[in-house]
């Protein structure tokens, strides 16, 4: 008779929050959100890094450019400090005289 008088415990699937009830369903969900964050969360390093150096390298693009056009300059400059005449009037604005020259120097000159 002890078979008649044992109850069977069985699970119910309508009864939600039954103490000692694993829910799997929800245990993979939340199991698969935190792999999402962690993956997540790994890809914010690189990211910010990334935006770091892309700003970087355009600072550097518009330094590059500014100095390539500061070379043209100064190279246009040499090719005419090259020819003999541009050297010798740039060295008379400074004063200076050729060898076997005499210089002269006017003084209180009015207009």
């Amino acid at each position: 008779m002890a078979s008649i008088t044992q109850a069977r415990i069985r699970p119910t699937g309508g009864s939600r929050g039954a103490p000692g009830r694993i829910r799997w369903d929800r245990v993979g969900r939340y199991a698969l959100l935190a792999t999402l964050l962690a993956i997540l969360a790994l890809y914010i390093s690189p990211a910010r890094s990334y935006i770091t150096q892309r700003g970087t390298a355009a600072d550097h693009h518009a330094e590059v450019v500014t100095l390539e056009k500061e070379n043209a300059r100064l190279k246009a400059r040499e090719r005419e400090l090259r020819n003999p005449r541009t050297l010798e009037q740039a060295a008379r604005r400074l004063g200076m005289v050729e060898q076997g020259e005499r210089a002269y120097v006017i003084e209180n000159l009015r207009r």
